[in-house]
């Protein structure tokens, strides 16, 4: 069954029932197609969403060079995770609680998204064992060099996010600082937060 429902519950309140069920139809997958796989060696940036059981939600940014989210098959993908600041929220969420959501948008060629959601789980490097085409070897040694872990996802819905929201971006190149603790290359405390109480 296509959404959740909570989505079932608003179509019947706000009248959008036939609209849902016409994009239910036509644009969700249970897996990925050819042109899905194609945009996904392209993307460079994904954001991802989860939550722990009692249903608190974390959201956050995965990034690196186009195609670092490998597609194992038309089921399965994988992404590397690397070396942050120790919190591991996500992970931590998807410890408790599988789920995921990603979202992947192209700000700069062709405007549009891809929303995927499935189930995740970590893998460590020594436990990694997947089988991937020639063509994405290049990329997967890349990644592996600064990999700390993965996470595998298992694709239960795939589908477009619309380009009429999306704002169209100029790609700037830029040398990625992996693994650096300098505080100041990281951002350091921007938002100088660090003698703020934390409760108020």
């Amino acid at each position: 069954m296509i959404g959740s429902d909570g989505e079932k519950k608003l179509q019947e309140k706000y009248e959008t029932k036939s609209r849902a069920n016409s994009f239910y139809k036509n644009q969700v997958l249970t897996y990925l197609n050819e042109n899905m796989i194609s945009f996904l060696k392209r993307m460079e940036l994904c954001f991802i969403a989860t939550a722990d059981t009692k249903g608190e939600c974390d959201s956050s940014l995965r990034s690196g060079e186009p195609n670092f989210c490998l597609v194992v098959d038309n089921k399965t993908m994988i992404y590397p995770e690397y070396r942050g600041n120790g919190v591991l929220a996500s992970l931590g969420n998807i410890l408790e609680n599988p789920h995921i959501g990603m979202l992947f948008l192209d700000f700069t060629q062709d405007k549009i998204g891809l929303h995927i959601n499935g189930k995740a789980k970590i893998i460590d490097n020594d436990d990694l064992n997947v089988k991937l085409s020639e063509d994405q070897l290049p990329a997967f040694e890349r990644e592996s060099e600064r990999a700390v872990r993965w996470v595998q996802v298992s694709i239960e819905e795939a589908y477009i996010h619309c380009s009429k929201l999306i704002p169209f971006m100029q790609k700037v190149d830029q040398s990625m600082l992996w693994g650096t603790d300098d505080v100041k290359l990281k951002g350091g405390d921007y938002f100088k937060s660090k003698n703020c109480p934390q409760s108020l």
